[in-house]
């Protein structure tokens, strides 16, 4: 993207991370950096390598629907577990403080 050219440098010299939310990332085999369509094509296209790469699955604006699109969206969360997984949340957040806080390494993600 332009904003990471723009500031690649600035990004490279201090500990960074990388997150996407996407729904994709609901299915456990699109659950992780290098499985999520999203994250992959991202990070082959731009020149920065993130330090820490995380991906989660997204939540919904609901009220943003009709009724009928409402109900079919709930139902499709319902049978294929809903969308975000809190824990998942918390532990990146956990792994970010390491990242800033000098106790992660390039290599993790």
């Amino acid at each position: 993207s332009e904003f990471i050219r723009a500031n690649q440098a600035l990004l490279e010299s201090r500990p960074s991370g990388f997150f996407s939310v996407n729904l994709v990332a609901r299915k456990p085999d699109k659950n992780a950096p290098d499985s999520n369509p999203y994250v992959k094509k991202f990070l082959s296209k731009t020149p920065w390598k993130p330090r820490l790469v995380g991906v989660f699955a997204g939540n919904l604006d609901y009220p943003r629907y009709g009724t009928f699109d409402r109900a079919m969206i709930r139902l499709i969360m319902l049978m294929t577990d809903g969308p975000t997984d809190w824990d998942e949340v918390r532990r990146y957040a956990g792994r970010i403080a390491a990242l800033a806080a000098g106790g992660i390494d390039r290599g993790s993600r």
